[in-house]
Formats: C-alpha cells, structure tokens, sequence
C-alpha cells in the first residue's frame, strides 16, 4: 500500500521536463541524456510553510496607493558590484548569483559581508563548509564583524523557519543545489529540489522583505546548473566570468528587475580577495606590443561604461585543404562575414588562407560597433601594414562594405583621448552629431567604406 502512493518520473536536468517514461533526449530542449529518474509521492498534503502563510493571506491594493517612496537599497561597499546591480541591494531582492568553481562568489560574499556587517544584520547560510572553514577564509578576507551570523544547514524549512524568527537584515544561502526539501523524496541538486527550495526562499524573502542573495552552481556549458525556470523565479542573475588561472573576474548581469543588464564589473582575485579594477580600458590594454601588425583596438560599450580592448588577427598559409577560421572572444559567424566582405568589397583574398582572432583578456566583445577594428586588424597581418599604437577605431561594417554609424560615439572618442590616443577612425554619419569637450585633443577621421578605413592606414 505504501508503494501505491509513491509514482516514478523522469525530470529533465537543463529544462525540468516530467515525463513517465525514460527518453534519451529531452522532447522539450532537445537535449541528450537529461532526464534522471525521480521518485515522488502521487498525493502531497500541504506543508508547515504552506499553513503558515495561509494565516497571512494578502489582499488586492490599488496602484495609485502604493508608495516607492522608501525604496532602499543597500550599497555593498563594491562599486563595480553596485554598478551591476543597478546601484546596490534592493530590500526584498533575489539574487542569483553563478560561476564556475573557485571563480570567487563565495569570496565576494564574505566581502559584502565585511562592508555591510558594520550596520546591518547577516544571517550567512552554508550547506557546503563548515564553520571552522568559513572561518578561517574569513580571516584571510580580514572579516570580522559582530553582526554576522554563521549557519551550516541544508533543511530549508529550518532555515525559512530561522529567517522569519531572527529577521535579519540580509541572508546569503551558499548554494541552492545542497538545498534540501524533506517533503521531496528526490535528492538534493535535483531539478525538483532546487525549484522548490528556491520558491521557498523567495516567499520567505518577498513576505519579510528581505533581500537575498543565493549562489548557484553552472553545468559543463556554463549555464546555471538546474531547471531554467530558476532564472525566472529571481529577480537578478548574475554571472561571474573569466578563466581560474587569470587574476581577473568580470561580473555580468544576465536579468536584472532593478537595473540595466548591459553592465559588467571587472575585479582582480589576489590573496587578499577580490578588488576592483576602476579602469578596465587601462588593464586590458596593459603589455600591448608596438610596431607589430595585425593589432588594432577598438571601443565597445558596456552599458553606460566605454571600454577599449585590443583585438588581434592573424592571417597565415594554410597548411590543409580546408583553411582554419578560429576566434576567441569574438563571434565566428560575424568574422566569417567580415572576411567574406573584404574578399568581396576590398580585393583582399582570404579564402586560401587561415584567419585566426584573438580578443586580449578574456573580453567577449558582441556590439557591431566592433567590426570595423577586427577588418583593420585582419588587413593589417595579411598585408604586414603596421597600426599605430596611438589608433582607435569603432564602427559596423554592412554587407557591401559600407561602415554604418554607431551610438555613444563621443564617449568612446572621450574616453579614447583621456588614455592617450592620438587618432580615432569612426563612421562618416556619426561626424555629423560629434560634440566633443574643448580639451579632447585627439585627430578625427571620418570613413564611409571599408576601402576608406583601409586606405586610412596607408594601406
């Protein structure tokens, strides 16, 4: 008879899907290999939780009595975090935050700690190290604050139960995937576990308005690692990029309900912790070499904040019959293009020879605008032409060669000048609109093609 209650289903891991029989792949997603077997009861009885909230039953109000005028957020004491957030915590938040192990979201977690513990109330929650070790990480951060408060639990219902009888001010869960509903007979990190543990979280924190910031673990392909509805039931999700042997982090906002999810922050892991990198453009362009061709640098927009990465290209002899395209930090298909056009349009032949690009410091660079420095740099090594190292140049480049104006253009000449550069090619349109402040002492060169770029450099 107790079997009778208890039914079998199959949860796709990358979608939660629910099907009574095993697929090999997901009819959902279309993914291989997913679906795991779970073991349920057919009939559940309503919680602790749920007859809690029951008793505190909300009504329907007009829009026009709700007030935004106690809208708080709490600032982390890190800019470059802030800035990703939209300015700060909002109370009641959210949080996702993801990464690849070691990449430093508990790190930057015990920092917010150190900065926020001097006037609010942290309840630290960990389902992974103990307190010893959380510890002893902390004295390496140099955290040390009477008003966080550390717990080691994986029953959910335990911790809902302890946030709503010590109310603090700010909870941080570390991670979701070690979660664990009692009421669920799946095991913790299941698709099942970690939707229903974050629903939990999240009427816990929207009835207390308190805001919440969980980590959550990434899959081999880098996406959070769970349902993807987990992503919509959060308010922000954040992601921590950048490879475990650098020293650098960039942070990105994927959803933000509070904020743009243009922005990024850049941090440099060090012994001491995560610190801020206030002027990415410096740090990427840092080590560049001079007189070398096939490099050129470009400004792309990352929300609010202008940014110059260098690019490189390579053009050599193919060794196969199939000529090699690669490209790290930049979209193969738009490359492809790229080449395609300056075949095309500019006379500069590529199809028998391989074209590699490179993005330095782990940058991904996705706006168009971005276009006109890669085809510099790919015409650059294929005819061994130098660009000058005092160069900028931004701009997208159209299927028939044309180089079409871009938005921001006078913060990227601005910001170009203050680091020093002497000279900026940019779209013929975009000249038209170009108010620059009186002590930008930079050279402007306007191009209406590709043919016009190239012959810019002397080419």
């Amino acid at each position: 008879m107790a079997n009778a209650k208890l039914k079998s289903l199959y949860v796709c891991s990358e979608c939660g899907y629910e099907s009574a029989k095993w697929y090999g792949k997901c009819p959902s997603c279309g993914e291989w290999n997913t679906l795991a077997e779970e073991i349920r009861e057919a009939v559940k009885g309503p919680s602790r939780l749920d007859l809690q909230r029951k008793k505190a039953s909300s009504v329907p109000v007009s829009i026009t009595q709700i007030s935004t005028e106690d809208e708080q957020r709490y600032y982390t004491g890190l800019k470059e975090l802030d800035r990703v957030l939209g300015g700060g915590i909002v109370k009641g938040s959210l949080v996702l935050l993801g990464g690849d192990p070691g990449i430093g979201k508990s790190t930057i977690l015990l920092q917010v700690c150190s900065h926020l513990g001097k006037l609010l109330r942290i309840l630290y929650i960990s389902g992974e190290e103990s307190r010893r070790q959380i510890k002893l990480r902390a004295e390496r951060l140099g955290v040390n604050c009477e008003n966080l408060f550390v717990m080691t639990e994986t029953d959910i219902e335990v911790i809902a139960d302890q946030i709503q009888s010590e109310q603090p001010d700010l909870v941080m869960i570390d991670s979701i995937q070690t979660m664990n509903f009692k009421e669920l007979s799946s095991s913790p990190g299941s698709v099942t576990q970690v939707r229903e543990c974050t629903n939990i979280l999240m009427r816990t924190s929207k009835s207390l308005d308190i805001p919440c910031i969980v980590v959550g673990h990434v899959n081999k392909d880098g996406a959070i690692a769970g349902p993807k509805v987990l992503e919509h039931i959060v308010d922000a999700v954040l992601y921590f990029e950048g490879d475990k042997q650098m020293s650098y982090r960039i942070l990105r906002a994927v959803k933000n309900r509070y904020g743009s999810t243009n922005e990024i922050g850049v941090f440099q892991m060090s012994d001491s912790g995560l610190s801020e990198v206030e002027n990415p453009s410096l740090m990427l362009l840092s080590g560049r070499p001079k007189n070398v061709s096939g490099t050129c640098v470009a400004c792309t927009m990352e929300g609010s904040r202008p940014i110059l990465a260098e690019i490189q290209g390579l053009v050599t002899n193919s060794g196969y019959g199939n000529p090699r395209r690669m490209s790290t930090g930049f979209d193969y298909n738009r490359m492809s293009m790229l080449l395609a056009v300056l075949e095309k349009r500019c006379g500069y032949y590529f199809s028998s020879l391989d074209a590699y690009v490179n993005v330095i410091g782990g940058l991904r660079l996705d706006e168009p605008a971005t276009d006109l420095p890669l085809a510099l740099a790919l015409v650059s090594s294929l005819k061994d032409l130098v660009v000058s190292e005092e160069l900028i140049a931004f701009g997208e480049v159209g299927l028939t060669g044309e180089i079409r104006s871009v938005n921001h253009a006078a913060q990227r000449v601005t910001e170009a000048a203050r680091l020093g550069f002497k000279k900026c090619i940019l779209p013929y349109h975009n000249l038209k609109s170009l108010v620059l402040p009186k002590d930008c002492d930079i050279e402007i060169i306007s191009v209406r093609t590709i043919r016009d770029a190239v012959a810019a450099l002397g080419g």
